[in-house]
C-alpha cells in the first residue's frame, strides 16, 4: 500500500512511540546494524532478539544501549558484549537471519542491578503467508527503524521511509539503505477486508547493493523458537 508523504509521517511517528525501544544499535567486526526484540507469544520465553546472519559470528560483537531501554536511570552500562550473553546468537544463513532467546540478556540484566524496559515487536503484527502474498510489482510505503552511524560514529535511532516490492518470492527494499540499518526491522501497512489499515512489520533488512532483500517473518518464524543453528 503506497500512502502520501503526511500518511507516512503519521506512520514512522506512531511506529517510533509502540516499537521504537525494540531497537538496538548492533556491531561485529567493525560492521554497524540493528537488532530488535520480537515477542512470540504470550509467553516470555517466546521473546528473542533478530538480527541479519551476516552480521553476526565475527569477533567483538556488542549491543548498544539507550537510556530509554533501560532502568533505573544510568546503571545499565552503554554496551553489552555478545561475549557475556549465554546462551548465544543461532544463525541460520540459508534464511538469512540469526535469532538470540533474551534469557541470557536477563540475566546478565539482573545480575547488574538493572531490567530491561523494551518495546518488543508483537507477535500479533508478524506478517504472514498472506501478507507477505498481498504485496506486488507496484511499489508500496516501507518503513525501516535502524540506528544510523553518523560521522562521530553515535547511532541514534531514524525512520527511513522507502519502496517495497514484491518479485516471486523476494520481497525487496529498493533503494540502498545507509550504514547500520542491515538487520533493522521492516514495516507496512495493508488495507484490510473491512476497510481498515493494519500495520504489519514485514520482517528484517538483509544486506544488499542499490537495494536490499528482506527477510520476511514467514522464514523468520521457521527458525523461532530458536535452536542450535551454526554458532
Amino acid at each position: 500500500m503506497l500512502l502520501d508523504s503526511d500518511a507516512e509521517s503519521d506512520v514512522a511517528y506512531e511506529l517510533c512511540q509502540v516499537v521504537g525501544r525494540a531497537v538496538l544499535p548492533y556491531r561485529s567486526s567493525g560492521t554497524f546494524g540493528t537488532a530488535f526484540f520480537f515477542q512470540g507469544g504470550d509467553d516470555p520465553v517466546g521473546e528473542s532478539l533478530l538480527t541479519a546472519a551476516d552480521l553476526v559470528g565475527g569477533s567483538g560483537g556488542e549491543l548498544g544501549l539507550r537510556s530509554s531501554v533501560t532502568e533505573p536511570v544510568g546503571v545499565a552500562p552503554a554496551v553489552i558484549s555478545e561475549a557475556e550473553i549465554v546462551p548465544g546468537w543461532a544463525r541460520f544463513p540459508g534464511d538469512g537471519v540469526a535469532v538470540l532467546p533474551t534469557a541470557g540478556l536477563h540475566r546478565y540484566a539482573g545480575d547488574g542491578g538493572w531490567r530491561w524496559r523494551v518495546q518488543p515487536v508483537p507477535a500479533g503484527i508478524a506478517a504472514g503467508p498472506e501478507v507477505v502474498a498481498r504485496l506486488g510489482a507496484d511499489a508500496g510505503s516501507a518503513f525501516v527503524l535502524a540506528h544510523g552511524v553518523r560521522e562521530d560514529l553515535s547511532r541514534p535511532l531514524e525512520v527511513a521511509i522507502e519502496r517495497v516490492v514484491r518479485d516471486g518470492d523476494a520481497v525487496l527494499i529498493t533503494a540502498e539503505l545507509p550504514p547500520g540499518y542491515v538487520g533493522a526491522p521492516v514495516f507496512i501497512v495493508q488495507a484490510e477486508p473491512t476497510g481498515e489499515v493494519s500495520p504489519y512489520c514485514l520482517g528484517l533488512v538483509l544486506p544488499g547493493v542499490g537495494g536490499h532483500p528482506v527477510a520476511t517473518f514467514d522464514r523468520i518464524r521457521a527458525v523461532l523458537p530458536a535452536t542450535s543453528g551454526d554458532v
